[in-house]
């Protein structure tokens, strides 16, 4: 088993034409905690100095921060940082074939959500028959995710600025390009259209990579993820982590901050500003340094 530990430093800078008289956000830059992955430390510093801020947590069991800053500013600079210790994730072997993995109220009740379309829909017909192709009858799950990440990997293109966090999975789809998280975005539509349950993780890639170990794509940059639902002999059963950006599976080089149905859920920072400015600017910058255990 391995174990590794990262600092993780995640900076997002505002700058603004004019002066903002309020500004209202919401963070999600708490790494999550949950059996291979221990947060060993955490903080949020904004500047300027909120008026006021709260933490709590989402539906889904995420961290979330809330904060006012009513002081008059043209720059507002949100940092989180953190130490994470991640522990080396092997999917477990497969057992079921895809077919039995689709939750019910009796099988996985917790995970039906996650088959849902969203609203607006993002499923159609092209994406259901491509996702079909990895999906024979009876052909294990893991075995058929495995096939589908390498097809993500190998038909569309990572092209960075080719979309936005508003672009359609179908139009990705037919441009046959975008970033981490339109392929994350993608596999779900490809698993639900399946009746399969799965779920949207925002997180982070170490920066450097074990030697002899390629550097992969998202480093140095939020990344983004899938993750399927595994039935188990008892409980909620298992969630498997897996990258079609990089085709792969997620291993202890994955730092899991927050997971939903969607981009839409967990943004890592947004909000609401009062301002007459007519021009923005957003810089984020990511550094994850792996630390010695």
């Amino acid at each position: 088993m391995r174990v590794r530990r990262y600092r993780v430093l995640h900076r997002t800078i505002y700058v603004y034409s004019d002066v903002v008289s309020s500004s209202y956000g919401r963070a999600y830059l708490t790494p999550r905690e949950f059996p291979g992955q221990r947060l060993r430390s955490h903080d949020v510093r904004i500047d300027p100095v909120p008026s006021d801020r709260s933490v709590g947590a989402d539906v889904y069991g995420n961290t979330t921060l809330y904060f006012h800053v009513t002081a008059e500013h043209r720059r507002l600079e949100v940092t989180g940082e953190s130490m994470v210790e991640v522990t080396s994730r092997l999917p477990p072997p497969d057992s079921v074939s895809w077919e039995q993995a689709r939750p019910g109220i009796e099988n996985g009740p917790l995970a039906v959500e996650f088959t849902m379309d969203l609203n607006p829909p993002e499923l159609n017909p092209e994406i259901a028959a491509y996702a079909a192709e990895s999906f024979p009858p009876g052909r294990p799950l893991l075995e058929a995710v495995t096939e589908l990440t390498a097809r993500i990997y190998t038909d569309f293109t990572y092209k960075s600025g080719s979309t936005t966090v508003s672009t359609r999975v179908a139009d990705v789809f037919i441009a046959r390009k975008g970033v981490c998280q339109d392929f994350a975005r993608l596999a779900l539509a490809c698993l639900r259209s399946q009746g399969l349950a799965a779920r949207y993780v925002s997180g982070y890639l170490a920066t450097n990579p074990p030697p002899g170990k390629p550097r992969l794509i998202g480093a140095d940059a939020t990344h983004a993820w899938a993750t399927v639902w595994l039935p188990a002999g008892s409980g909620d059963g298992h969630w498997i982590d897996f990258d079609p950006t990089n085709n792969k599976f997620a291993d202890e080089r994955y730092v899991t901050l927050a997971w939903g149905r969607d981009y839409a859920d967990v943004p890592p920072v947004r909000g609401i500003i009062y301002t007459d400015a007519k021009e923005s600017t957003i810089t984020v910058s990511v550094d994850v340094a792996p630390v010695e255990v």
